[in-house]
């Protein structure tokens, strides 16, 4: 997020308008742009997406022309733990934030999604996957599109913030699982391609960003370790702790139904759209609501119902 407001603010935009729960980032973000940028027409507003009428608010003062909307929980063993929070705020915070910038005459919706949505084993990515179907279930005047990538380095819960702590409070350095592997890219060059993918959209696409090739995790840490001055499994021991809840051994960022398509950017591809059922979707989603406003136990069974690539992961498989 602030990536993303650094790089609007150099496009010189008429306006830009931080959102965010959290006073302390936004407090700091607004100090960095105010230094950098002294004549940006800069507004910051501490909201939260699940309280429709603070969005109501907003989007009615400002009337922003586009929006990019990276709230969201992500962080997957506490949103295993913390499933009914995940989908109010995924779900239905997506939900209030289409309906919202909809009816505020916004022209163009960017969500970023993630490679977690792909045929996921967790809440957050079952998440991240509805709200990846609400943005090709909108029905409006709004260009809406989602932009899908993997780990970014350096992000708030990065591993590699987490091994360098441990690296130097002298180890151990811990790895899930010897064999699990993700996609990294960096802060700045994911958020360019987010912009030129919403550049590129023209409603109702999935964009997926070229990511390279997966990294052994553990790979990582031992160079890290080596990196520090140190030698990894003598002076800074690993110890494997075993996937966590939802955790998966490697992501994937397209499905078996999508094909892709090239854009002028070879670092960006379109997946092919999918059929749905609209009307059926809204229902579900009625039924979804009901459920988690209740906090019923059998939150992740209404999330299966509607995602039906989602597969629970248990300490049994």
């Amino acid at each position: 997020g602030s990536e993303l407001c650094r790089q609007i603010a150099h496009a010189k935009p008429k306006q830009l308008i931080i959102l965010d729960i959290y006073e302390n980032n936004a407090y700091d973000v607004q100090q960095e742009l105010k230094i950098k940028f002294p004549l940006l027409n800069l507004r910051v507003e501490i909201v939260t997406i699940t309280d429709r009428g603070q969005l109501e608010r907003v989007f009615g003062e400002y009337k922003p022309d586009v929006v990019i909307h990276a709230a969201a929980h992500k962080h997957v063993p506490l949103m295993e733990t913390n499933c009914c929070e995940a989908v109010k705020n995924n779900v239905f915070g997506t939900r209030n934030l289409l309906d919202v910038a909809e009816n505020a005459g916004c022209g163009k919706f960017i969500m970023v999604s993630t490679d977690k949505a792909v045929n996921p084993t967790n809440v957050m990515g079952a998440t991240k996957r509805m709200c990846e179907l609400e943005v090709l279930n909108h029905r409006g005047n709004m260009n809406c599109s989602a932009t899908r990538f993997g780990n970014v380095l350096g992000s708030n819960g990065s591993v590699v913030p987490l091994f360098e702590q441990q690296i130097a409070h002298g180890g151990p350095v811990t790895v899930t699982h010897p064999e699990i592997t993700r996609f990294f890219m960096t802060i700045p060059e994911a958020v360019s391609l987010v912009l030129q993918a919403g550049y590129y959209a023209r409603g109702g696409e999935i964009f997926v960003l070229d990511m390279g090739q997966p990294v052994k995790i553990d790979d990582m840490a031992r160079q890290l370790i080596r990196l520090s001055g140190y030698e990894p499994d003598v002076d800074i021991p690993i110890i494997y702790t075993g996937l966590r809840p939802g955790e998966k051994l490697y992501e994937e960022l397209l499905m078996d139904e999508e094909g892709l398509r090239e854009t002028a950017n070879q670092l960006i591809h379109i997946g092919q759209p999918i059929n749905m059922d609209d009307e059926a979707f809204c229902r579900q989603l009625s039924v979804l609501e009901r459920a988690c406003q209740s906090n019923s136990p059998d939150i992740r069974q209404y999330v299966a119902d509607m995602v039906p690539t989602y597969h629970p992961k248990t300490d049994q498989s």
